[in-house]
């Protein structure tokens, strides 16, 4: 690793640390050179996870997308950012440890809409009807009915 400061190749490393949930190694490094310390990030290169959509066209996970998702869903809700942020943070580790690097949109849909259902019923429903297109009232009024049958069974 090349000092920043002056350029030289010969640099140390002075101390290791695992960073962001330890997906990344922080060193902390001193140039021999000019004695300058610095510090470098250093991560596991991966192929892109890839989304399958419902028309069979591929795009690459964004994290934002799903995040804007799940926050259009829970406008106005008792629903905290620490919440949500914990629920986009599940779902995309729970993505990550099938070891797949294409997923189709539907299992996303679904690993969100079970963790929802647990936090916030309308903000489970909103989402519901974006992901499972309810295409009349009588669909929506049937997952409401599933809602309440599962509050009454508890």
């Amino acid at each position: 690793m090349r000092c920043p400061n002056c350029g030289a190749a010969d640099t140390k490393v002075v101390d290791s640390r695992p960073f962001e949930d330890g997906n990344v190694i922080r060193r902390r490094r001193v140039c021999a050179e000019c004695g300058n310390k610095f510090f470098t990030y250093e991560s596991a290169e991966s192929t892109p996870l890839m989304v399958i959509k419902k028309d069979k066209s591929r795009q690459v996970f964004s994290r934002e997308k799903l995040m804007n998702g799940i926050l259009k869903s829970c406008h106005k809700r008792p629903v905290s950012s620490t919440q949500i942020e914990n629920l986009v943070r599940d779902v995309e580790n729970t993505i990550k440890a099938t070891g797949k690097k294409e997923i189709p949109s539907g299992e996303i849909g679904r690993l969100v809409m079970e963790r929802l259902k647990e936090i916030d019923d309308i903000a489970y429903v909103r989402f519901a009807s974006v992901y499972r297109e309810f295409r009349d009232v009588e669909t929506f009024l049937a997952e409401l009915q599933e809602i309440k049958d599962g509050k009454s069974n508890k």
